[in-house]
């Protein structure tokens, strides 16, 4: 998809009923995550000078995701839960979207997000863990969203300015905005689109009936 990421003038909500436990849950991995950060910086006179570059670049990926994860939680779309399964790792999370409009209403689809150490020079991985039937998304969970590119020769690709809300946003906005069937991943989704809307739209529904519940 080469177009740029285009943002909805919907309300930027937090998820406030799930998100009790899962809020206190993450705010305890920031807290967490920040202390280590504190003793790693306090230690830092004690280590040898030749500390590695992958060590340094970790340690510069967790103080981004401490700010962005908190960031993020402040600033996720209606239609979105983010899950985090181990409280010191704020690079491996979950991500869950429930579409309240168009073809894909009424599912609940799972993404898996991964944090490489070379964040935020490159974009997090992200595959998508419920079977759909996506122009955008195959059904093996790979994923053409263009600010997940490395490169982009538009201009629309990832680039160290963009966050892990950007992130999100974008794969909520799959399912609406950027839902796109001229530059598909899964062709035979495209195509079949084009030659009968109505029986698209019932295979969707089919698929989250058995998959996105």
């Amino acid at each position: 998809m080469h177009r740029a990421l285009a943002r909805r003038d919907g309300r930027f909500l937090t998820q406030c009923g799930v998100v009790q436990t899962e809020t206190c849950r993450s705010s305890l991995a920031m807290l967490t995550l920040g202390s280590r950060l504190k003793k790693e910086d306090g230690g830092k006179t004690g280590h040898a000078s030749g500390a590695s570059d992958s060590t340094h670049r970790v340690s510069i990926r967790d103080r981004l995701l401490t700010k962005e994860v908190a960031e993020l939680e402040a600033n996720l779309p209606s239609t979105c839960k983010a899950s985090f399964p181990d409280e010191n790792k704020l690079h491996h999370f979950q991500l869950a979207v429930s579409p309240d409009e168009g073809y894909y209403q009424s599912g609940r689809f799972q993404f898996e997000i991964d944090v490489p150490e070379a964040y935020n020079m490159v974009p997090p991985k992200v595959r998508c863990l419920t079977r759909i039937w996506h122009p955008n998304i195959t059904e093996n969970g790979e994923i053409c969203l263009s600010l997940l590119r490395d490169y982009s020769i538009d201009g629309t690709g990832w680039a160290p300015t963009r966050t892990l809300k950007d992130v999100v946003w974008g794969l909520n906005s799959l399912f609406t905005d950027l839902l796109n069937f001229d530059d598909p991943l899964n062709i035979d989704a495209a195509e079949h689109h084009l030659r009968d809307k109505e029986d698209f739209r019932n295979k969707v529904q089919d698929y989250i009936k058995h998959y996105a519940r």
